[in-house]
C-alpha cells in the first residue's frame, strides 16, 4: 500500500466497514478484455461476500468463465474544499473517507443452507431492524435468483483521516467541517477523534 499511514489491519474495523456499506462494486473481467463493474447490493457474512442478482447477464456470465473477481466499498466522509484556510488553492482539496478492497474468487452458490443463510443475512442487512419473513427454500423469489459468494483471497483498507498530518492541522480541519456541517462533515470529524 502506497499510503501505509492510511493502512487499516484491524480486522473489526474492516467489518465495520462492510457493515456500513449497503452497495459494493464487482468488477470481472469481460469476455472482451475489459474489466465489467457493478453496483451490488451484499452482505459480509461469515468470512465471505454475498450478493443476489437475476439468474441470467453479462457478470454472472463473467465469473462463470474467470472466477477471479475484484470488490471494492468505501464510505465518503467530507469533501476539503478550496476554502480551507482561506488557502484557495485546488492543490489542497481532498476527500476523507474509508474503503476496503477485496481481491478473491467468486462462485454461484447452490440451492440449500448457504444460499438460504446469505439471503437472509442480505434481507436482515438491508432492512435493518425491521420484521421480515425469512427466506426459505420454497419461495417463488428463492427460486428466481441467484447467489454468489466471493471467498476473499486480499483483503486491503483504508481510512484517510489525514493521519500524516499534525495534531493541530488536523484539529484545523476538524473545526473547520464543524462550522461548515455538510453531508459527512460531522462523521469525518467523529472519525478523526474529535467529536
Amino acid at each position: 500500500m502506497h499510503r501505509k499511514h492510511c493502512e487499516i489491519t484491524d480486522p473489526r474495523e474492516i467489518e465495520r466497514i462492510l457493515g456500513a456499506t449497503t452497495v459494493g462494486r464487482l468488477a470481472t473481467n469481460g469476455a472482451d478484455g475489459y474489466p465489467y463493474i457493478t453496483p451490488v447490493n451484499f452482505v459480509y457474512h461469515s468470512g465471505n461476500i454475498y450478493f443476489h442478482c437475476a439468474p441470467s447477464g453479462e457478470k454472472l456470465d463473467n465469473l462463470v468463465r474467470d472466477s477471479h473477481v475484484c470488490f471494492e466499498v468505501d464510505i465518503p466522509l467530507a469533501y476539503l474544499d478550496t476554502g480551507f484556510g482561506g488557502r484557495n488553492r485546488v492543490c489542497h482539496v481532498h476527500q476523507l473517507y474509508h474503503s476496503v478492497i477485496i481481491r478473491g474468487e467468486a462462485r454461484i452458490v447452490p440451492n440449500g443452507a448457504v444460499k438460504t443463510a446469505a439471503l437472509n443475512a442480505l434481507v436482515s442487512k438491508h432492512e435493518r431492524g425491521s420484521d421480515h419473513e425469512p427466506i426459505d427454500r420454497e419461495m417463488p423469489a428463492y427460486k428466481a435468483c441467484k447467489v454468489v459468494e466471493i471467498t476473499p483471497r486480499h483483503v486491503s483498507a483504508k481510512s484517510d483521516l489525514l493521519q500524516n498530518k499534525t495534531t493541530e492541522e488536523r484539529f484545523a480541519v476538524a473545526q473547520y467541517l464543524k462550522k461548515r456541517n455538510l453531508p459527512g462533515d460531522l462523521a469525518a470529524v467523529r472519525a478523526m477523534g474529535f467529536d
